[in-house]
């Protein structure tokens, strides 16, 4: 295999990058050790969260396996892995996009979360990005001088250069044992990158790395899989490696490396979308109360812009003007703050904690009946925590949300201050096709729109129907067509 690190899509890196692409992956060696020689056995089980909801099976590792490491674990004709990890909500809820997509056409989605692989090198890396990133999101929500100076530079312009992709795909070459015994030809759909390029190091045949976001980053390339792009934009950006060396002019990706495909999106919400829509409209003619979904992210980070929007509600909620979803994820913590911060929270809110089947009720009830007051969601799994959100999202009426992987689903959506620079181009892009407002920077502005939403109709149905226009233009089809073209190329 090509030396990666050294040339990437044709652009060669200097000496300097490439000695300091070695010494990250030593770095980490001396750190964590090097498991490459090792020969995990893998094996395969119902995910008991959202197994039955999205088809999903579990790929297990090593200490965790009971198989013999043959790969008859997997469905050879029918099978897709769907590689992930944890960092932040983002990358595990286009990972049930994926899954969801997959199912609806007959495949088995097999999730291999490469952070959760305890004993490996391989999560041990991650996770220890991973703190890294859940930390310096916290102190960005916290200090302004942070943000300015390290967090928004880092993922904005940092995350941008080949030269950091160049360090990542040293890196990645310590995670690819996790895929030593998986069937080469089974297809990766990677939701991030890592998954990606360490499929690409252990010899996977056929790799599709589908991107997130609206502003292209050389963090996300992974040379050797195809690249899937949710908008023309990204697309631009990427063929030409734009900014991704300072003023250089770069050589191009090649054209059959990328792919325009549209948004990532689960398809029990794609199915759905005209008749929640429909709903919505129909709940604020009748005027019953607005209903806003407030959901918090891996990071757990904006706790005090989403109590300045509890307190501006509440005495709406009083009045049946508005009622409230909030979804704090797994972080119970930043529920109980907020009931602590805000009188009187606590006696108008139901609390729907750690119990799976009384949230799928309350959301399947919600598409049809009436919702009053506040409730509250908070789940300890991941996998029910981040897919919490997307089942209030259906009878919701605005899903309030900082721009992340969120500004992209079909439902309308006002944005609070980005975490990173790089999310602010989400919000442009939704603003843009009409299912989203601007990213409001600050709490008056965001209490502005909250606003303009319960006293003007003609926001919310604007943007209902310009949902619908996207779903006839495809703009909502990328989960679809990342699985076909992963089927696709295993099947040339």
């Amino acid at each position: 295999m090509s030396e990666k690190s050294k040339v990437i899509f044709g652009n060669p890196m200097t000496d300097a990058i490439y000695r300091k692409a070695v010494q990250s992956k030593q770095k980490y060696i001396r750190k964590f050790g090097d498991d490459s020689g090792a020969n995990y056995p893998v094996t395969t089980e119902k995910n008991a969260h959202i197994g039955d909801a999205l088809g999903v099976m579990d790929v297990l590792l090593g200490e965790d396996a009971d198989g013999n490491g043959d790969g008859n674990a997997f469905d050879a004709e029918k099978g897709i892995i769907v590689g992930n990890i944890r960092m932040g909500f983002g990358h595990y809820r286009i990972s049930m996009a994926i899954a969801s997509a997959a199912k609806s056409k007959g495949y088995i989605p097999y999730w291999m979360d490469l952070n959760s692989y305890r004993h490996t090198t391989c999560t041990k890396v991650i996770s220890a990005q991973n703190d890294l990133y859940s930390l310096g999101s916290r102190l960005s929500g916290k200090s302004r001088l942070f943000n300015k100076f390290v967090w928004e530079p880092m993922n904005y312009e940092g995350f941008r250069k080949l030269s950091y992709n160049a360090s990542d795909q040293k890196n990645a070459e310590l995670m690819a044992a996790v895929y030593r015994n998986v069937p080469k030809e089974i297809p990766v759909v990677a939701t991030h990158v890592w998954p990606a390029q360490a499929a690409i190091h252990a010899g996977m045949k056929h790799v599709v790395n589908a991107i997130p976001d609206n502003w292209p980053m050389a963090l996300h390339l992974s040379e050797g899989s195809l690249h899937t792009i949710q908008t023309h934009y990204a697309y631009q950006g990427y063929r030409i490696l734009n900014g991704m060396q300072g003023k250089d002019v770069l050589e191009p990706m090649p054209d059959s490396d990328l792919v325009y495909t549209g948004h990532y999106i689960d398809h029990e919400l794609v199915s759905n979308i005209e008749k929640d829509c429909e709903n919505r409209i129909k709940r604020q003619e009748e005027g019953k109360p607005f209903r806003f979904l407030l959901t918090i992210g891996g990071a757990g980070a904006q706790k005090e812009i989403f109590a300045a929007i509890i307190k501006y509600l509440l005495p709406l909620i009083h009045k049946d003007k508005a009622a409230l979803y909030v979804n704090v994820g797994d972080y119970r913590n930043v529920w109980e703050e907020l009931v602590r911060e805000i009188p009187g929270l606590s006696q108008v809110s139901t609390e729907h904690f750690n119990k799976w089947d009384e949230t799928e009720k309350f959301a399947e009830d919600a598409l049809t009946g009436d919702v009053n007051g506040v409730h509250a969601f908070w789940h300890e799994n991941i996998f029910e925590a981040v897919y919490c959100t997307n089942l209030l999202m259906r009878s919701c009426d605005v899903l309030v949300t900082k721009p992340s992987e969120l500004a992209f689903y079909p439902v309308p959506k006002l944005f609070i201050k980005r975490v990173g620079g790089h999310e602010q181009w989400g919000a442009i892009h939704s603003a843009e096709i009409g299912d989203g407002t601007l990213e409001c920077r600050d709490i008056p502005h965001t209490l502005q729109m909250i606003k303009l939403f319960i006293k003007e109709k003609s926001l919310l149905k604007d943007m209902c129907e310009n949902i619908i226009k996207n779903k006839e233009n495809g703009i909502y089809d990328g989960a679809y067509k990342v699985v076909e073209l992963a089927m696709a190329g295993k099947n040339q």
